[in-house]
This record gives C-alpha cells, sequence and structure tokens, in this order.
C-alpha cells in the first residue's frame, strides 16, 4: 500500500573545510573495493550480478550548499552522519504519539513508517549526482518551471500528481532512485536477458542481451526500450524511446528532480559493475537536450541484501487514492466558494 507524504525530511550532509577532494572514480571505488574480489560466472560465462541489492541512503541527490566544492566526506565525516541519523530516528520514535488530523500527515511521524536509510553512502559521495561537478543536475528553466505548476496544481487534476502516488510507473532511472522506502532490486540473469525487478512499484524490466535496433522512434514508452551488453565484466544497458508524460523522479527524495519532465529525445545509459562481493557499483547518464543543458551522471553502490524479502506490491488497492484527493480539493473549492464574499 501507497502512503502519501506531503513532506519528507531529508538529511542533510553536514561538512567542514579542509577536505583534499580525491578524483571521483578512485575516491569511490577505494572504500568499497574488495582486492582479492574475482568476478563469480554464469553457468553460460557471464559476470554474474544476480540477487537483491539494496540502495537506500541518506545522502541527497544533489549537494548541498553546505558541501560546495566537495565532493565527499571524510571517513570522520561519514561515521558523524551516520551518528546523527541513527539520533535523530531514536528521538522521533521516542517522542509521543501523534493524534492524526485531517489535511495533516497520515503516516510519517515515526521512522518505522519508512526504510529510507541509517547511512550516507559507503564511497562518502556528498551528492548522487557526480557529473556535472557541482553535483547539481543541469536542468532548463522551462522544465523546472513545468515542474513547479504540476507540484501547485496537483489537487486540479490526476494528470498534475506524482506517477508514483498514481502507481503508474516511476520509469528509468526513476525506478532505481532511492525512496522513503521500498528500496530493494532484484537482477536475475539468462543467456540472452537481464531481468530487473524493482520492489517499488512492482516494475519489471525484461532487457535483452542484444546489440537489434531499438523500436521505431514514433514509440513512446514509460519505461523506454532497452538493450544491454556485456563491456568487459561490466553489464551495460541504453534505454530509448520514452514519451513525453513520464517524471525523472516520482518522490521527495529526488529533491529537485521530483516532477522534472521527461522527453521524447532522452537517452539513458546505465553501468553495473560488480566491485566486491557485497557491491555493484551503479552508474548513469542521462541525456536529454530538450530538458537538461548538458548530459548528467548519478552514481552510487548498490549493496547485497541476500535476507531481505520482497513482498507484494499493492498500490493503494482499487484506486482510492486518487479519487479521494481529488474530491476533497474539490470540496474544500466548494467551501471556499461558498465563503466568498
Amino acid at each position: 500500500m501507497t502512503i502519501r507524504i506531503t513532506a519528507l525530511a531529508v538529511t542533510v550532509i553536514a561538512v567542514t573545510a579542509g577536505l583534499v577532494i580525491s578524483p571521483l572514480a578512485t575516491a569511490q571505488v577505494d572504500r568499497i573495493v574488495d582486492p582479492n574480489w574475482t568476478t563469480p560466472r554464469t553457468a553460460d560465462g557471464q559476470p554474474d550480478l544476480q540477487g537483491l541489492w539494496g540502495n537506500k541512503t541518506i545522502t541527497p541527490m544533489e549537494r548541498p550548499g553546505s558541501a560546495e566544492g566537495r565532493a565527499f566526506l571524510t571517513d570522520e565525516e561519514i561515521a558523524a552522519n551516520n551518528r546523527q541519523r541513527v539520533q535523530s530516528m531514536k528521538a522521533q520514535d521516542d517522542a509521543p504519539a501523534q493524534r492524526t488530523e485531517a489535511g495533516a500527515n497520515v503516516g510519517g511521524y515515526g521512522s518505522y513508517w519508512l526504510d529510507s536509510g541509517e547511512s550516507v553512502l559507503s564511497t562518502g559521495q556528498t551528492s548522487l549526482i557526480v557529473d556535472p561537478p557541482d553535483g547539481r543536475a543541469p536542468i532548463k528553466a522551462w522544465a523546472l518551471e513545468a515542474k513547479a505548476y504540476s507540484l501547485a496544481h496537483e489537487s486540479d487534476h490526476y494528470r498534475y500528481l506524482s506517477l508514483l502516488d498514481r502507481c503508474v510507473s516511476r520509469g528509468v532511472p526513476g525506478s532505481m532512485l532511492p525512496a522513503g522506502y521500498n528500496n530493494t532490486h532484484r537482477i536475475v540473469q539468462t543467456p540472452d536477458h537481464i531481468v530487473l525487478q524493482h520492489e517499488m512499484v512492482h516494475e519489471l524490466r525484461v532487457i535483452p542481451l542484444s546489440d537489434h535496433a531499438h523500436i521505431d522512434d514514433r514509440i513512446g514508452l514509460w519505461m523506454g526500450d532497452a538493450r544491454a551488453h556485456w563491456d568487459g565484466d561490466v553489464l551495460v544497458v541504453e534505454t530509448k524511446n520514452f514519451h513525453n508524460r513520464g517524471w525523472m523522479a516520482t518522490s521527495y527524495a529526488g529533491a529537485r528532480l521530483k516532477g522534472i519532465p521527461t522527453s521524447t529525445a532522452m537517452d539513458v545509459v546505465e553501468r553495473y559493475e560488480r566491485v566486491s562481493e557485497t557491491t555493484i557499483m551503479w552508474t548513469v547518464t542521462v541525456e536529454d537536450p530538450n530538458v537538461y543543458t548538458q548530459p548528467w551522471t548519478i552514481s552510487m553502490p548498490l549493496t547485497a541484501e541476500p535476507d531481505y524479502v520482497i513482498y507484494e506490491y499493492a498500490c493503494h488497492e482499487g484506486n482510492y487514492a486518487i479519487p479521494n484527493i481529488l474530491a476533497g480539493a474539490r470540496m474544500a473549492d466548494a467551501v471556499a466558494s461558498q465563503a466568498a464574499p
């Protein structure tokens, strides 16, 4: 069941001056790589990426102002941020229970309602976005304006509501982005396909390992049309054929990216590289000249969760939430109209 949260507290990484910034690839890999690791193989000889992999984190999507010019935290800063997060969650859970009121948050006063993580990324990044170097998405002005309009009018029509609220799709790469809960992904391999099962919105991507041409450019899909190939031991997935009805991010964890529209020109390239028994580095580059001033990249580790259980994702059974949201807004409009002089 989806819990619709109207405000989400985002942990801001507090950093101090004086950190020497390492090159991106080195700083990321050095903290998580196993130098003695040998990539296992499937029965047909492919690198084995199979299993359950999670990416919940308190690292923000974009670099906060407090970390301007700093791509990484020190080990001491990582530990301090993680301690602060645990203490904050405990204080939240120890606080007195709150009575739900009409129009207020219906399920977010305790940390147990969510599962958004207790730590920053093990790489020590100050943001999920690693390129451009400032850690900020290069969004065009019109796209920010379109997003602002949608979020300001979400109770006017269902098309302005988040696609996550509507249980339609989180899209690509949105289906891989961390959210408030349901942050686990299953990878299954066959000799000629890669299958990605995303816990949130129970989305499934069945991706051919093939160099066959993509479908006709006139066909646009929520999740696009994907093709995969191996670059050494790295799985590369390229996805095209999107339409213009999607959002780049659908939850508040996406920060400024929530509500940013997709376009038919979007091209997404993902790379999955297993660097240890418990870690896959996932890197995705988004290119969409209609929406962004330049290509931009997210990179983050996926952590093995072999004991995790993915249950059925039943998204607000019967689709009651959307009609109720819109009906409540129309009632508010009627009350306001009657009160008008």
